[in-house]
């Protein structure tokens, strides 16, 4: 089993940064992959970024430039770090963690809002 519980989030005007945070424990060596997915309302989850244990980032075309993701394994913990935030990044967050056996853990979400 794997535990995720993230912090940050909250308001911040268009044009702010944020950082989220995603803490794992529990069989944190069975993990793999984790990523950012993000959802606004009426519309479907979608990919934020994602970072494997062998060092592949990807982003997707919305977060490229602006949005990074970065992972500090001594203390299982994984961040994104979003910039230039517009009002169409008001979503909920979610941290993903993919471990080898194939199994998806995901965190409860964090509220992210943008104002204009």
């Amino acid at each position: 089993q794997v535990q995720l519980v993230e912090s940050g989030g909250g308001l911040v005007q268009a044009g702010g940064s944020m950082r989220l945070s995603c803490a794992a424990s529990g069989s944190t060596s069975r993990i793999i992959k984790m990523g950012w997915s993000r959802q606004a309302p009426g519309k479907q989850r979608e990919l934020v970024a994602f970072n494997t244990n062998g060092g592949t980032t990807n982003y997707a075309d919305f977060a490229k430039g602006r949005f990074t993701i970065s992972r500090d394994s001594a203390k299982n913990t994984m961040y994104l770090q979003m910039n230039s935030l517009q009002p169409e990044d008001t979503a909920v967050y979610y941290c993903d963690a993919i471990t080898i056996n194939g199994l998806t853990y995901r965190a409860q979400g964090t509220q992210v809002t943008v104002s204009s």
